[in-house]
């Protein structure tokens, strides 16, 4: 996977974030995974299909998302990962997933997202890709991966 995929989605982050309350947005590292991705705790998956296809999945801790989305609703405390936090977190990676649709659409790169899926607990999912480009971001502090696994389809080749 050609690194210039990742740049939309970090590019998402300095957009997104900032407008949710978040402002205090690092790059942490990148490193290679496989497949398998283990969960940290909460796990966010979005489909993408277009010119170029696979997911992306998003992975924090459920104290992390708990944060978050306290954040996102103006400081409501969230004691639980319940349904309104979790819907908080999968609207966050709803947001970072199109507007990084938005910015592959300035490569002329066309693509279109699927509703995220938020998992939590103790277990590990598949990529689409036997490669995983892992980045991960500090939001506030807070560590916040984000695994891309996308391949070119047959119209980019």
């Amino acid at each position: 996977m050609d690194v210039k995929y990742i740049n939309p989605f970090l590019e998402a982050f300095t957009v997104v974030m900032p407008m949710l309350g978040l402002t205090d947005i690092k790059k942490n590292g990148i490193s290679l995974k496989g497949r398998n991705i283990e969960s940290n705790g909460v796990m966010i998956i979005v489909g993408i299909i277009g010119d170029i296809k696979g997911n992306v999945i998003y992975s924090t801790s459920i104290e992390n998302a708990k944060k978050i989305a306290s954040t996102m609703m103006m400081g409501m405390p969230v004691d639980e990962l319940n349904e309104l936090a979790q819907s908080a977190i999968s609207e966050l990676t709803n947001m970072l997933t199109a507007n990084a649709a938005t910015n592959y659409s300035t490569m002329n790169v066309n693509i279109n997202i699927s509703t995220p899926t938020l998992m939590y607990g103790e277990f590990s999912a598949n990529s689409s890709a036997d490669k995983v480009l892992c980045v991960e971001m500090l939001i506030n502090g807070m560590s916040f991966e984000v695994n891309v696994a996308l391949e070119k389809t047959a119209n980019m080749l």
